[in-house]
């Protein structure tokens, strides 16, 4: 059937107060978000400066005055960068919600299409890739300016063209059907729509961390057996100490893309695997490598992998909760810059708005999401250093430090807003205690 524009009924006085009072609040909300990321931006950025050309004291002849330059040169280019994509990315939202872009895409694909799911997935997908395309030019220079320039990036162009085509393809096959799924109980769930919803994408979520590691992480890189038989002893050792079992200790090729280091446990439940940066075993000694897992076995010793997810699904509900009443409530498309359809569907139409509203507000909670992060790196270094060497996880987190040129002086007020992980000298000294 298609769909023929309606002409726009008078909207209650009431409702259009409101929505003028949505835009009010939204307005000065975006305000203060980006004045608090340029402040916050500006500090970083004169504190690394300020402490560029010294060591700091704790790190004296462990750090070399060339490396810490370094560090200090690599974080002012990202901070730099990421203010001016945090301009562009403010101008794009404007122009998706007040100044009236997602309403001019919405209606022209209801003129082509009509109104109905085929519309509201082709909405979400447009939207979508009219936001890849902008970020795409910040992705290429972070890539191959601003990581080529400070040693990183080993990623060729055919590479990283292939990973974003791969990335497009998978994202479209697992994102679309999900997509159809939430627009589809949106409309036939009734008022507890959100509810179900919620279970829907809890267990889609937690189904992807069973198949990540077999189905779609090899898409990407290579993972191969960990053949040190030495290292593996240890690491095997180690693991049965703590109480842990994997279905495989693997080494991923990292150096093909960067030379980042890391190592990282995936999966969940039977399906969890050990994987280690190539880059990062090239680094470390044995006994720093142990000191390393036995950090990432602190994180699932001390079950900070299901209170994160509990968390999740906890913020999720309420979201899916505060979608669900904003989804019928008229001022709330109005008043951020889109005409409601009165013949077709507005499930698509909510959840961008969600979508791009959310982290206005959002990011003002973002100290206490980094605060807990913080928290659990240091009962996970503490778990570590009894378990293994504390001088070996000071030694392999200081070449970690170097190698991936993190500042060792961050501005503090920084740090609570951002940074997941604790800053150097608060682990070191923290370890130390």
């Amino acid at each position: 059937m298609a769909y023929t524009a309606q002409p726009m009924p008078t909207v209650p006085s009431p409702i259009l107060q409101t929505a003028l009072w949505t835009t009010v609040v939204f307005a000065l909300a975006l305000v203060a978000n980006l004045s608090v990321k340029f402040w916050l931006a500006s500090r970083q950025v004169r504190h690394v400066a300020a402490h560029r050309d010294a060591v700091p004291a704790p790190f004296a002849g462990r750090i070399p005055l060339d490396a810490h330059r370094r560090a200090a040169d690599y974080t002012l280019a990202k901070t730099r960068q990421g203010l001016i994509e945090l301009a562009v990315g403010t101008a794009v939202l404007l122009g998706w919600t007040l100044l009236g872009g997602l309403d001019l895409l919405n209606r022209a694909l209801l003129a082509w299409l009509g109104g109905g799911m085929v519309q509201q997935i082709a909405l979400v997908a447009a939207f979508v890739a009219i936001g890849a395309l902008v970020d795409l030019p910040f992705a290429a220079w972070r890539t191959f300016v601003l990581e080529e320039r400070f040693g990183f990036n080993r990623t060729t162009p055919r590479l990283w063209w292939a990973d974003l085509l791969k990335s497009t393809a998978v994202g479209a096959a697992i994102g679309l059907p999900v997509l159809a799924l939430v627009l589809w109980l949106m409309q036939a769930a009734g008022p507890l729509w959100w509810l179900w919803a919620w279970a829907a994408w809890m267990g889609f979520n937690l189904l992807l961390l069973v198949v990540y590691p077999t189905l779609i992480a090899p898409l990407f890189n290579q993972f191969q057996p960990l053949e040190d038989a030495t290292l593996k002893a240890r690491v095997t050792a180690l693991m049965q100490r703590c109480g842990f079992s994997a279905r495989g200790l693997f080494v991923m090729d990292g150096s093909r893309r960067s030379a980042h280091a890391n190592a990282y446990f995936t999966g969940f439940g039977r399906a969890k695997r050990v994987v280690f940066f190539d880059t990062l075993l090239a680094r470390l000694t044995p006994a720093e490598v142990d000191a390393v897992l036995a950090h990432e076995l602190g994180h699932f010793r001390l079950r900070h992998i299901p209170k994160r997810i509990v968390a999740m699904f906890a913020m999720s509900l309420g979201g899916f909760a505060a979608l669900g009443y904003l989804s019928t409530a008229p001022w709330f498309y109005l008043g951020l810059g889109v005409r409601p359809n009165m013949a077709a569907p507005n499930d698509a139409l909510a959840l961008l708005l969600f979508l791009l509203a959310v982290p206005v507000f959002g990011f003002f909670l973002s100290p206490l999401s980094a605060q807990m992060s913080r928290r659990h790196e240091f009962e996970a270094d503490a778990y570590a250093v009894a378990q293994t060497s504390g001088a070996d996880l000071s030694d392999a987190l200081l070449k970690l430090y170097e190698d991936n040129a993190s500042t060792l002086t961050p501005d503090p007020l920084f740090v609570r807003f951002y940074y997941s992980h604790p800053p150097a000298a608060e682990r070191l000294a923290r370890m130390a205690a």
